[in-house]
C-alpha cells in the first residue's frame, strides 16, 4: 500500500484529546440531562405533595371544627343548668348518663362539667378509673377563656389520661340577663387525633403537625410525636414542662435537618437519626390558622433520584450513539478500501445498540406504566376524599340548623312554661270542684287542659318540624306557607321585641320548585339574623316579600337595623366571616345558607335598603304547584302544626 493510498490517521496529540474529551462529554451530557430531570421530577412531586397536604388540612379542620357546637349546645340544656345552681343536694348520676350519652352519639372522647371553681362537677367517663369527677383545671386555658364569657379551645396531654386531644369548652350561665353576670360553669368536649393520624399512615408521605412553639404534636410516625423541629435549649424546655400542655413528655429534638431551601415553604430535608434517617424527603408547610398550627408534609425523592438516573442513561445513550455515528461516518471515510468488513462491523454495531435501545424502551415503558397505575390509584383515593368534603358539608348544614334550635331554645321554653303553669291551676281547681262535688265546673276546667296541652303539642312538633334532614329530591314549595313557619318558630322573640311584621304579596298561592326542609332552615337563618341586627332599633319592622315572574320567584327578608357596611358586602357569604361579637356566631350561617340556595338551583344576594336597613333576597325557580294546590295547603299547614 502506497503512501497516497494508506487512510489518513490523526495525530497522537489529537488522539490523546480525544480521548480526554469524549469521557468528559459523556459525564456533561449525563449531568446536564439528570439536572433537568431533577427539576422536572422535583417540580410534579411539590405539585403531588400540595395536593395531599391541602386535603389532609382540609380533614383535619373539618374533624375537629364539627364538634364546635357541642359545648354551646349541652350549656344550655335545662337539665346541666338545673344541676349546676345546686349540685350539693342533687344526684350528679343522671347528668353523668347524659353526657356519656351525648359522648357516644358526637364520637368524642370526653365530656365534662367544671364549676366556677374548675373543679369537676360530672363527667361522661364518671366510671373509669381516671375520672374527671373532682379534678381541677383552673391551670387549662380552655377555662379561663370560658369563665371570662367566651368560647375556648385547647390542645394537649390529658392530665388524667396522658393522652393527646383537643378541647372546646363554652360557659354555663345560670342568668344571663343581667348586663355585668358571669358565668356559672364551664362544658368541656375532649376529642381525640387518633383517628385522623389513623387516616395518614396510608399516604405514601409522612404528615406532621407543628405548633408555635414547633412541636411536633401529631405525625403519621408516632417515633415522631411529643418531638421538636429545632433544638430546645433547657430554659424553652423548662418553660414548656411549666405549662402541663405536654405533660412531662421531654420534648427531644427530631433530627430533622435542611440539606437545602427551595423557597419559602419549600425544602429538602432528612434525618440524623430515628427510622427515616436514612432517605431524603421533599418537605412543604401550609399555615393552619384557625387552629393556630402548621402542617408538614415530606414526600420521599425516590422518584427524583429515579428519574435523574434514567434520564442521564437516556443522555449518555443519546450521545453515543452520535458519539458511534460520527466514529462510523470517519471509519467510512478513513477505511473506503476496506467497506465489506467496515459495512458488517457497522451492522454489528448498530444492532447491538438497537438492542439496547429497545431494553430502554421497554423498560421506559414498564416505568410509565406503573406511573400510570399510581396516577389512577391518586384519582380513586381523591374521589374518596371529595366525597368525605360533601359529607361534611351536609353534617355541617345540619349542624347550623341545631345551632338555631339552641338560639331558640329560651323562646320555646317560655312558650311552654306559662301552658304549664296554666294546666297546674285549672288541675288542682278540677280536684277541689270534685270534691265539692261540681263535676260540670270541672269538666269545663278539664276541657282548658285539652286545649293547653294542644297548644304545648303544636310548640314541640315546630321543632321536631325543623330539626329533621332533609331530602335530596325537589318538590313544589307553598312559600307563604313556609315563611309563616318561619315565623311561628320566632313568635316569642317577636313578641318580646314589639316587632312589626310586614308582609307585601299576593293573595293567591306562591309555589317554588325547592325542598322544604332546606328552604325552611335558609328562611329562619335570614329572619333570626334580622331580629339580632334590629336589637337596638326603637321601632323594629321586618319586611317579607314575594315577588314572581314567568320563571322565577323572588323573596325578600328586610329589615330596618344600621345595615351591611359597603366593605363587607364582597365577603358576606365567606365561610367564617362575622361582624358579631366573639361568641355570638361562626359566621357559617350566611355561608351554608347561600350553599343551600345553590344547590336548589337558585342565588342569594345581599344588598342595603336605600331607606335604611339589610336586604337579603332569594332568586329561586318557580313551580305551578301541584294538582288540588289548596287541599295541598292545608295538609302541609296541618303538617308544620
Amino acid at each position: 500500500m502506497t503512501r497516497a493510498e494508506r487512510p489518513t490517521r490523526l495525530p497522537s496529540r489529537w488522539r490523546r484529546l480525544l480521548l480526554l474529551v469524549v469521557p468528559l462529554g459523556l459525564v456533561a451530557v449525563m449531568w446536564q440531562a439528570a439536572q433537568v430531570a431533577r427539576v422536572q421530577a422535583l417540580q410534579e412531586l411539590r405539585q403531588d405533595a400540595e395536593n395531599e397536604l391541602r386535603l389532609s388540612a382540609a380533614g383535619l379542620v373539618g374533624h375537629l371544627s364539627r364538634h364546635d357546637y357541642l359545648p354551646r349546645l349541652l350549656a344550655s340544656r335545662e337539665g346541666v343548668q338545673r344541676f349546676l345552681a345546686s349540685p350539693e343536694s342533687q344526684d350528679a348520676m343522671p347528668l353523668n348518663l347524659l353526657l356519656d350519652r351525648f359522648r357516644a352519639t358526637a364520637d368524642v372522647s370526653d365530656v365534662y362539667l367544671l364549676d366556677r371553681h374548675a373543679d369537676t362537677l360530672a363527667a361522661s367517663n364518671w366510671h373509669r378509673p381516671n375520672t374527671f369527677i373532682g379534678q381541677n383545671y383552673a391551670f387549662r386555658s380552655y377555662y379561663t377563656d370560658a369563665i371570662a364569657g367566651g368560647q375556648g379551645r385547647f390542645y394537649g396531654l390529658g392530665v388524667q389520661s396522658l393522652e393527646r386531644g383537643y378541647y372546646f369548652s363554652a360557659p354555663v350561665w345560670l342568668d344571663d340577663t343581667q348586663p355585668d353576670s358571669t358565668p356559672d360553669g364551664v362544658m368541656v368536649v375532649k376529642v381525640l387525633l387518633d383517628a385522623v393520624e389513623a387516616g395518614w399512615a396510608d399516604q405514601d408521605a409522612e404528615l406532621l403537625v407543628t405548633d408555635e412553639d414547633d412541636i411536633i404534636f401529631m405525625a403519621s410516625r408516632p417515633e415522631l410525636r411529643m418531638a421538636s423541629l429545632h433544638p430546645l435549649s433547657e430554659d424553652q424546655r423548662q418553660a414548656l414542662l411549666a405549662t402541663r400542655r405536654y405533660a412531662d413528655e421531654p420534648l427531644t429534638h427530631s433530627g430533622i435537618e435542611v440539606v437545602e431551601a427551595l423557597d419559602n415553604r419549600t425544602r429538602l430535608v432528612g434525618f440524623s437519626s430515628g427510622p427515616l434517617a436514612e432517605n431524603r424527603y421533599l418537605g412543604l408547610s401550609r399555615p393552619l390558622e384557625e387552629l393556630g398550627w402548621e402542617m408538614h408534609i415530606l414526600k420521599p425523592l425516590s422518584p427524583v433520584i429515579q428519574a435523574q438516573w434514567v434520564s442521564a442513561l437516556l443522555a449518555g445513550g443519546l450521545y453515543g450513539i452520535v458519539l458511534l455515528g460520527g466514529g462510523v461516518g470517519w471509519q467510512r471515510l478513513r477505511l473506503r478500501r476496506e467497506r465489506e468488513q467496515f459495512a458488517e462491523r457497522e451492522r454489528q454495531t448498530l444492532a447491538r445498540a438497537r438492542d439496547e435501545l429497545e431494553r430502554n424502551v421497554q423498560r421506559r415503558t414498564r416505568d410509565l406504566v406503573e406511573t400510570n397505575r399510581r396516577l389512577s390509584d391518586e384519582i380513586e383515593e381523591r374521589r374518596r376524599a371529595e366525597d368525605n368534603l360533601r359529607q361534611t358539608r351536609d353534617e355541617l348544614i345540619q349542624a347550623a340548623k341545631l345551632a338555631v334550635l339552641g338560639q331558640l331554645a329560651a323562646g320555646i321554653n317560655h312558650e311552654l312554661n306559662q301552658p304549664l303553669a296554666a294546666i297546674r291551676a285549672y288541675a288542682e281547681n278540677a280536684r277541689i270542684l270534685l270534691e265539692r262535688q261540681r263535676p260540670e265546673s270541672a269538666d269545663s276546667n278539664l276541657e282548658q287542659i285539652i286545649e293547653l296541652t294542644g297548644r304545648m303539642a303544636e310548640i314541640s312538633a315546630q321543632l321536631r318540624q325543623f330539626s329533621r334532614k332533609s331530602g335530596e329530591s325537589l318538590t313544589a314549595v307553598s312559600v307563604p306557607a313556609c315563611i309563616d313557619y318561619a315565623l311561628r318558630l320566632f313568635q316569642a322573640r317577636l313578641r318580646d321585641a314589639d316587632v312589626s311584621v310586614e308582609r307585601q304579596w299576593p293573595e293567591e298561592e306562591v309555589w317554588v320548585r325547592a325542598d322544604l326542609v332546606r328552604l325552611e332552615q335558609v328562611l329562619v337563618n335570614l329572619i333570626g339574623n334580622a331580629l339580632q341586627a334590629m336589637a337596638e332599633v326603637e321601632a323594629p319592622r321586618l319586611t317579607l316579600s314575594i315577588e314572581r315572574d314567568d320563571t322565577r320567584v323572588r323573596l325578600g327578608v328586610a329589615d330596618n337595623g344600621p345595615g351591611i357596611p359597603e366593605e363587607h358586602l364582597g365577603r358576606i357569604f365567606e365561610p367564617f366571616f362575622t361582624t358579631k361579637s366573639p361568641g355570638s356566631g361562626l359566621g357559617l350561617g350566611l355561608s351554608i345558607s347561600s350553599r343551600i340556595v345553590d344547590d336548589l338551583g337558585g342565588r342569594l344576594v345581599a344588598s342595603n335598603r336605600p331607606t335604611g336597613g339589610a336586604l337579603f333576597t332569594l332568586i329561586l325557580p318557580r313551580d305551578d304547584g301541584p294538582a288540588g294546590a289548596a287541599t295541598h295547603r292545608t295538609q302541609e299547614n296541618a303538617s308544620h302544626a
